[in-house]
């Protein structure tokens, strides 16, 4: 009966291959410029302005419709 050797080295390229991949990421991310905090507020307040706008628009819109449908039912 002969024993299967392949399962160690399998274990050994997979870590390297980790770790590697680890590195890798690592590298990347210290070439990304990051936006600074006031960058960040000021993104978010419009994307949060942005939601607002819209769900106010489509508030209107549903009630109105919901409106012209009652008096078409009603």
């Amino acid at each position: 009966m002969a024993k299967n050797t392949n399962k160690p080295k399998e274990k050994k390229v997979r870590e390297n291959k980790l770790a590697k991949k680890t590195k890798e990421t690592v590298s990347e991310l210290k070439k990304v410029t990051w936006p600074s905090f006031g960058t960040v507020v000021k993104q978010t307040a419009i994307v949060f302005g942005v939601v607002l706008f819209f769900t106010v628009i489509l508030f209107g819109i549903d009630r109105l419709l919901s409106w012209l449908f009652g008096l078409l039912i009603g």
